[in-house]
């Protein structure tokens, strides 16, 4: 997922705060923040999207939240509203850079049903983050909301995937599909698809859809220069699950499907469904 840049500097924010030119919290008369419903709750794959590759996942407890004026929080959603926070460090989730205890950073905000800004104020939240070069007192989040209500289960769930990202056999980032071959066996009904993919470091990494004759199909995913034959696909809610399931595509690229024989083409084709739609939909509740 892209990282998102929140384009106000916190400097020129403190000096809009110290001229009183921060307005109060958008209402529900704003056309421009249309109140939106209450947050959904997070799923696998909005963790993952924040906690993958981000430099620091940071506990704090919110001090001050203070809207920014429309003019000065351009892109933002409707039904959201962007704010100036200083927070106190409670805690460091992930990440190797010493916190100091004040924190100051941007944040776009789901805006209550009353079109204001949610009650904040004392409560602990989530940060997935990185540091400002030259200002140890600041963050810049990863995406601009990428900030979460805190608790025990939430904080729980983002170190399994943390645990996951860490370790040392990780399944690395897919990014689309390189070339898929069908080859027939020798009973009518039965062959072997094979789909290779491409991956950001250029690891390997493959699915493979195998039938016998009257029998149900047998999936196979692997994360190395081992294709994995019939080993089932990995379970919904882990690492190697997303990074198959949340970045391929749902149908096989016709360019990637490199079988001369037209039954061939079609049989690589719906191998490739049938796998997609045994790994199941990537449901995410952030855009």
């Amino acid at each position: 997922m892209s990282n998102y840049r929140l384009s106000f500097s916190l400097i020129l924010m403190a000096a809009a705060v110290a001229s009183g030119a921060v307005a109060a919290p958008a209402t529900a008369a704003d056309s421009r923040h249309a109140p939106a419903p209450p947050p959904p709750v997070a799923s696998y794959a909005d963790l993952a999207d924040l906690a993958d590759s981000t430099p620091l996942v940071i506990r704090a407890q919110v001090r001050k939240v203070i809207a920014l004026e429309p003019e000065r929080a351009q892109g933002v959603r409707p039904g959201w509203a962007r704010a100036y926070v200083e927070a106190r460090t409670e805690a460091l989730i992930a990440g190797n850079r010493a916190l100091g205890e004040a924190l100051t950073y941007l944040v776009d905000l789901r805006l209550d049903p009353k079109g204001k800004l949610p009650a904040l104020k004392k409560k602990s939240v989530v940060l997935f983050a990185r540091p400002v070069a030259g200002r140890p007192a600041e963050l810049q989040l990863v995406a601009p909301d990428a900030q979460l209500l805190w608790d025990a289960p939430i904080e729980a769930r983002i170190r399994g995937i943390l645990a996951e990202l860490y370790a040392k056999d990780a399944p690395q980032k897919v990014t689309g599909v390189r070339e898929a071959l069908y080859v027939p066996g020798n009973l009518a009904g039965a062959g072997e698809t094979q789909v290779f993919l491409n991956t950001a470091n250029g690891e390997p990494a493959a699915l493979t859809v195998s039938r016998a004759s009257g029998s149900e199909p047998r999936f196979g995913a692997s994360f190395s220069e081992l294709v994995g034959e019939g080993g089932g696909l990995p379970a919904r809610d882990t690492l190697a699950w997303y990074r198959l399931a949340c970045f391929l595509p749902g149908q096989l690229p016709v360019a990637a499907n490199i079988a001369d024989a037209t039954a061939d083409r079609a049989a690589a084709a719906l191998d490739y469904r049938s796998a997609m739609e045994r790994l199941g939909p990537c449901e995410r509740t952030r855009p």
